[in-house]
């Protein structure tokens, strides 16, 4: 009877305690730690991406470390958790408290013109990033009520892109290929033609995600030569930080993204790329015990991308985020385990093959196996009308240029159409970081269209459309000015490109001659 007395006295002190407001700290212990990984003991209320701190038992100085992991495996008496920082510093034995908070960035205005780890960590030098908001790294995706269809264009300056396979804003478009033939550039362009867009400017985001620093290094000094900086976020986990950061990367560059679309402004997120993203979420699942599935990789691979790639939206109170992925492939196989995974997640892909790429057709885009679902609502009227004719004919060509391989025995009309898909050809073509304003690419397309290119060689036509592009800047910026402003042509402005064209074809075939 008396144990029984003081177990009731002891337990009404603790409850005295309890509402006296004192402080209780859930405490673990790590059990085991390899390759990043600590399983840890205790800690039964710890949510899943809860960031939990271990406390080295045995450290050098006074100052006290703690290292930083994130709670991934949430089993019945164990958590699986990957470090954050130097996981060389965790010792079996050592405590570990939870923070009761999520993983999130920091995100904000003061973000922009920076280049940050995946958790808002500065790397560029250039002192503390100071921000009183942050979002968590997982967010839920917008529901179908409150999105709109995408219409606005996304003008990437690419000819064959924003003629062919227009982009929109709010869109998700896969762009993949093998190593080294113009993903990234790709990508450049796009955030380097959006200087110009003074009023509708999106924010871009850049997320190198496994990349090597030399790379990084590279992509700044351009965005910063060329002024994009201004409105440019770069993300980055390099090919040397933790599987665990390479993981996040793409979580915290959506995350920032979302933040500019939130808040009424449209933002582009460049994931660079979901191929060593994916090896990274194997990785994890691997060392966290987890089943593997096809090529090891975990069960969950495709939701993993699926449930990132989904925030991308146009909201109907708000702005838009768009999600460009890259994909890598090997030896132009898209049908392999993660492209065929993006490809079914986004809205189009464009891809670029390696026989175009060594043809010195650039940039490498495959017409044929590119494609937008969202297509010519994503176009401004000028753009649909110009480039409705280019597809059609550029179709029409790839049919007889493989059936006159086998016989050279063609109708003139035939003929016509080759030497037209041979001039398309050619005015597709672009050099790198040379992205080229939507009424520009019009031009160059009805020029193509009308035949004014028509018995140009490979080498004038090149030439022909660099004194076309410098005469539109200079001489005829009235004409490039009214097309850029009406977004669209009529019988007018018909007829002034035709008197246009018609003078400096002229013009230039005389120049040609002497």
């Amino acid at each position: 009877m008396e144990d029984l007395k003081f177990l009731i006295q002891k337990l009404e002190k603790e409850l005295l305690r309890i509402e006296a407001g004192a402080e209780i700290v859930s405490v673990g212990t790590v059990l085991r730690t390899g390759d990043g990984v600590v399983w840890i003991d205790g800690l039964a209320q710890t949510k899943l991406n809860e960031i939990l701190l271990v406390r080295p038992s045995q450290t050098s100085g006074t100052k006290e470390i703690s290292v930083p992991v994130l709670a991934l495996n949430l089993e019945e008496e164990l958590i699986g958790a990957v470090a954050l920082a130097d996981s060389d510093l965790i010792k079996e034995g050592d405590m570990v408290i939870r923070t009761e908070t999520v993983i999130q960035a920091p995100v904000g205005p003061s973000l922009i013109g920076r280049v940050v780890n995946p958790l808002g960590q500065p790397l560029d030098g250039l002192g503390e990033i100071k921000t009183e908001t942050f979002y968590p790294l997982e967010r839920e995706a917008p529901g179908v009520i409150e999105r709109e269809p995408v219409r606005r264009p996304l003008q990437t300056g690419i000819k064959a892109i924003d003629g062919l396979i227009p982009i929109g804003r709010g869109q998700r478009e896969l762009i993949l290929g093998d190593r080294q033939i113009g993903k990234t550039a790709i990508a450049l362009d796009v955030i380097l033609n959006q200087k110009d867009e003074k009023k509708d400017r999106p924010i871009c985001v850049y997320v190198g995600v496994g990349q090597k620093l030399s790379k990084i290094k590279r992509m700044y000094e351009i965005l910063k030569k060329a002024g994009a900086l201004d409105y440019t976020i770069m993300v980055v986990a390099s090919a040397s930080d933790p599987a665990a950061l390479i993981y996040l990367s793409v979580y915290s560059g959506c995350s920032i993204g979302e933040y500019f679309r939130d808040n009424g402004q449209d933002a582009v997120v460049i994931y660079d790329d979901l191929t060593k993203h994916a090896w990274a979420w194997r990785e994890l699942s691997l060392l966290l015990k987890r089943p593997v599935g096809r090529e090891a990789y975990p069960g969950d691979i495709f939701y993993t991308h699926a449930r990132l790639l989904e925030r991308a939206a146009k909201l109907k109170e708000g702005g838009s985020l768009t999600a460009l992925p890259i994909c890598e492939t090997q030896l132009g196989d898209i049908s392999s385990y993660i492209p065929t995974n993006l490809i079914s997640i986004t809205d189009g892909q464009i891809y670029l093959e390696t026989d175009l790429f060594n043809k010195g057709f650039r940039p490498a885009i495959s017409i044929g196996l590119s494609v937008s679902r969202v297509g010519s609502q994503a176009q401004t009227k000028l753009m649909k009308k110009v480039a409705g004719r280019l597809k059609l004919d550029l179709a029409q060509f790839r049919e007889l240029e493989a059936f006159a391989q086998v016989t050279s025995d063609l109708a003139e009309a035939s003929r016509k159409k080759l030497e037209r898909g041979r001039v398309l050809t050619e005015i597709l073509k672009q050099e790198n970081l040379q992205p080229l304003s939507f009424e520009k690419i019009a031009v160059l397309f009805f020029a193509a269209n009308e035949g004014y290119l028509d018995g140009f060689s490979s080498a004038e036509i090149f030439y022909f459309e660099n004194k076309l592009l410098a005469d539109l800047n200079l001489d005829q910026a009235d004409l490039a000015t009214a097309l850029k402003t009406k977004a669209d042509i009529d019988d007018t402005l018909v007829e002034k490109l035709n008197q246009y064209l018609k003078n400096f074809v002229q013009s230039f075939r005389q120049n040609r001659s002497n």
